[in-house]
């Protein structure tokens, strides 16, 4: 057995441990890959499912995607996973990265930017620097360089999308990162991308990738919980402040160059810009996701979007006559008329099936207009696909069973696994529900989690992530923490991600506050982190468009939305949280859940069902004893 005692992993791989959990494993995903079926596991922290699913892939001989949520996750399979089982098995496959079109510098871009008059004079130096970068590099992968650590607004001048690509017009064609890694991706036996850039696939978004998919033997999803929210956003068509100013941009550096004789033009430009900066206004800048149906009857929404109306279909009609000028021109001017047909299908009469909403941040504003269920698209790509399809994680399950996620991508024939994790959560940890008096909802409840919190870093010595479902929560407690607890606080917004986690990791009894870019993805093992605290079971927001649409759907349907939808998703982001706790065979620690909904609330015991098997108590004095034994 090539994961078993006596195999190459355990004679070549230092620390390797065989585990039965990960061998099974490893031979039901060769099963499914022999007969082209379609597979959806759960692997507990600690079986090694990477491995699991790599060695079977690559003995195999198959054509293979495998996909996974973050481009960390990819960067990580790649660069570290993948070669280690390669050297273990003795293996020459070749094995390409492909990234979006934003990872990769665009050649033409970068150099238009360089001369442009749009360009601010301070950013000169940068882009010399990125030009010399770029004509000695052999990925164009921005990974490889920090020029744009100081700038990263800037990405978005010097990369491509896949609407203002040139494509064989552009100049630097023949040189083009992006067509290089698709050609090394199109001939690769094993091609790691990420859940975005697969769903760009199915949906045609980027032809030139498109032909990966057709000729793939088998896919593999890790991180298969981030399915349903990553297909349902490129199911959706959306347009946002974002892509008309980047457009915009685009049409004034063509019409200096290619129609500099066209007024019109840049009159119309003026009037687009006019109309979306007082659609901006009248959306605000507060963070939300709100209903179009209750903005749309607002007069100011609508004189806004009424004059923004127009203004698209001013500069689309100016833009038509001026296309014939050259190939930057003719390319926006596909662009704008592919928004401006986005634009009226949002306007148009309300589709039952589908849910229209506008997301508000305080630099853009996204209009969208999403599939109130993804099932039917997904079912049908899975079934013409012709693969084998394997979809694993660790947080796929609730309460055991996959119907959740089943039900959400309408698969209707899978064969189903679940292997617990082989850790020992009984001797390893302990999970705390302490007795508060006060619900989430209710008034100073963050003041009554900090003082039951405050004992527990200090029994802990601190060595905590404090995970909250809200920035507000996360910056009233931070605010109490910085008075009464002497340990260094690591407060997300205060430095970027991969900082926090490395002065964490450097802290001795450091307290990291964060929310939900932390509950996932991040692996810390050892005494570093010993103690999780999570402010409260992490229903959604009842008010979120999508998710009220869905609810609604679901009660059309004589169901109950709370068990098929609100449950399911919030018992599945609290086993992400859950699960930074105990990642190694050597690792101990304690669980907070400042809930008392746990135990009040007949929910609670689904929560607590689908949780490792922890010991549970509600006893203060358990947690310091459990600490001290240590």
């Amino acid at each position: 057995m090539l994961l078993g005692v006596g195999g190459p992993f355990e004679r070549e791989l230092d620390g390797f441990q065989p585990r039965e959990v990960q061998q099974e494993m490893a031979s039901v995903v060769a099963t499914t890959l022999q007969r082209q079926e379609v597979l959806v596991c759960e692997a507990g922290t600690g079986t090694g499912k990477t491995f699991a699913y790599l060695v079977p892939v690559l003995t195999s001989g198959l054509k293979t995607i495998i996909s996974t949520a973050t481009k960390t996750l990819q960067d990580q399979l790649f660069h570290r996973d993948l070669p280690i089982v390669c050297r273990a098995l003795g293996t020459d496959c070749d094995i390409a990265l492909l990234k979006g079109r934003q990872n990769y510098v665009c050649l033409y871009r970068l150099e238009r930017a360089a001369v442009s008059a749009e360009v601010e004079q301070r950013r000169l130096p940068l882009l010399a620097a990125m030009q010399r970068w770029a004509e000695s590099s052999d990925s164009g992968d921005l990974e490889e360089v920090r020029l744009l650590d100081d700038d990263p607004a800037l990405r978005g001048v010097v990369t491509s999308t896949t609407d203002n690509c040139l494509g064989q017009d552009c100049p630097r064609y023949d040189e083009c990162f992006v067509v290089k890694a698709r050609r090394a991706a199109a001939a690769a036996d094993v091609v790691v991308v990420n859940h975005h850039l697969l769903f760009a696939d199915l949906m045609l978004r980027e032809t030139g990738f498109a032909e990966l998919l057709p000729n793939a033997d088998a896919i593999i999803l890790d991180e298969a919980h981030k399915v349903p929210e990553i297909a349902s956003t490129f199911f959706s068509h959306s347009l946002s402040a974002q892509q008309l100013v980047s457009l915009n941009r685009d049409i004034r550096v063509g019409a200096d160059d290619e129609a500099p004789d066209m007024p019109a033009l840049k009159a119309a430009l003026a009037n687009l810009d006019l109309a979306v900066a007082m659609l901006r206004q009248v959306l605000g800048s507060q963070a939300r996701r709100v209903d179009w149906a209750s903005l749309r009857d607002s007069r100011a929404v609508a004189d806004a979007t009424q004059d923004f109306g127009r203004a698209l279909l001013e500069l689309d009609e100016t833009l038509e006559l001026a296309a014939a000028r050259g190939n930057l021109l003719a390319n926006c001017s596909e662009r704008l008329a592919a928004l401006r047909l986005r634009w009226e299908g949002f306007s148009a009469t309300a589709d039952e099936e589908r849910v229209r909403w506008v997301d508000v941040s305080q630099r853009n504003f996204t209009f969208y207009d999403t599939p109130v269920s993804v099932a039917s698209e997904f079912a049908g790509h899975l079934a013409s696909s012709q693969a084998a399809w394997i979809m694993t994680s660790a947080t796929l399950a609730v309460e055991g069973r996959f119907d959740h996620f089943l039900s959400a991508l309408g698969i209707s024939a899978a064969r189903q696994e679940l292997w617990a994790s082989p850790f020992d959560y009984a001797r390893q940890s302990l999970l705390y529900i302490p007795p508060l008096k006060r619900e989430p909802r209710e008034t100073d409840f963050e003041r009554e989690l900090v003082d039951a919190a405050l004992p527990v870093l200090r029994a802990s010595r601190g060595r905590a992530f404090f995970l909250f479902t809200s920035y507000r929560s996360l910056d009233l407690c931070a605010a109490m923490l910085r008075e009464e607890l002497d340990y260094p606080l690591l407060i997300q917004g205060e430095a970027p991600r991969s900082e926090l986690l490395r002065r964490f990791q450097t802290t001795d009894t450091g307290v990291l506050l964060g929310t939900a870019t932390f509950w996932e993805g991040v692996d810390v093992r050892g005494e570093r982190l010993s103690l999780v605290i999570i402010d409260k079971l992490p229903f959604g927001v009842p008010d979120d468009p999508v998710a009220r649409a869905r609810s609604a759907a679901i009660a059309a349907a004589g169901d109950n939305p709370f068990k098929r939808l609100t449950l399911p998703d919030a018992i599945t982001t609290l086993k992400q949280g859950a699960g930074r706790l105990i990642r190694d065979v050597a690792d101990h620690g304690v669980l907070m859940i400042g809930d008392v909904r746990l135990k009040r609330k007949s929910y609670g015991r689904a929560f607590l069902n689908s949780l490792p098997p922890m010991p549970v108590t509600q006893q203060l004095e358990d947690v310091e004893a459990f600490f001290h034994g240590r």
